[in-house]
């Protein structure tokens, strides 16, 4: 079974000032406009610019595997947002598919680079401003490859990994100043991205994509993907009061996903 249309989470977020990586493609650009349906005033980047143009949202271009470009995007969100109460940190690659001895350097600095690299440097720029606000969120997008092992995939498995250890590390830190940190970690989701994975990995085993799709489901107790609101849904109860005392934690939205393949 693959999972169907969600409701978006309605919760009044009236005014909370949220910026967002990778917020004009995929799960970025539905919680988003999530973020934007409850209320909240969203400020966006995006490496795409004629999805950047077309999401319809501020925002700016940025290449989350360049220190530059991710600290002037959140001084640009800070500026137009007036402050800064939320982060969703959720840019990110899908990285190389194939055996350890044949991934090349450059695509496993990539990887790191952007799904892990990138979080820290944008957190660090947004820390004094969350402060300054009395406190807020950090939400980092970690996958169901940053709880277990993940064959073909070494270096995005190695960055998800490392997303939910900062997680833990920045939550610490930041308690005594109000401001929560968490990681949500998805497993597979509907769209693009992971038919394009399935496909990798399909041509790998040998497989047709239909089969490995039966077998990336069937890892789910659910039997079931997951959707992009889903993922959102999650993101808007961890930014909301209903999150005021969640922090430091690795949360599956993975359909209670039990092993890889």
């Amino acid at each position: 079974m693959i999972s169907g249309a969600r409701t978006p989470l309605t919760v009044n977020l009236t005014g909370l000032r949220v910026a967002i990586t990778g917020g004009a493609n995929g799960i970025g650009r539905v919680m988003a406009n999530s973020f934007v349906a409850c209320g909240a005033d969203v400020f966006v980047s995006d490496i795409d610019e004629k999805s950047l143009a077309a999401c319809g949202l501020p925002g700016m271009r940025a290449d989350a595997g360049q220190v530059a470009d991710c600290e002037a995007f959140v001084d640009a969100a800070i500026e137009h947002l007036k402050g800064l109460d939320v982060l969703v940190n959720n840019a990110g690659i899908a990285g190389p598919t194939a055996l350890v001895e044949h991934v090349k350097p450059e695509e496993l600095e990539a990887t790191l680079r952007i799904d892990v690299e990138s979080m820290f440097h944008c957190s660090r720029r947004a820390i004094p401003a969350l402060r300054a606000a009395g406190g807020g969120a950090i939400v980092n997008l970690s996958s169901a490859a940053g709880r277990f092992g993940f064959p073909l995939r070494a270096p995005y498995a190695a960055a998800k990994w490392g997303v939910v250890g900062f997680t833990k590390s920045l939550s610490i830190e930041l308690g005594p100043d109000g401001i929560r940190v968490n990681a949500i970690l998805p497993g597979p989701v509907d769209g693009p991205r992971i038919r394009a994975v399935i496909k990798a990995k399909a041509q790998a085993a040998g497989v047709s994509e239909n089969e490995m799709t039966e077998r990336t489901v069937a890892t789910t107790s659910l039997k079931a993907f997951v959707t992009q609101q889903d993922i959102a849904n999650m993101a808007l109860y961890l930014a909301s009061p209903f999150g005021a005392t969640i922090s430091g934690q690795a949360i599956s939205v993975d359909a209670d996903m039990q092993c890889t393949m």
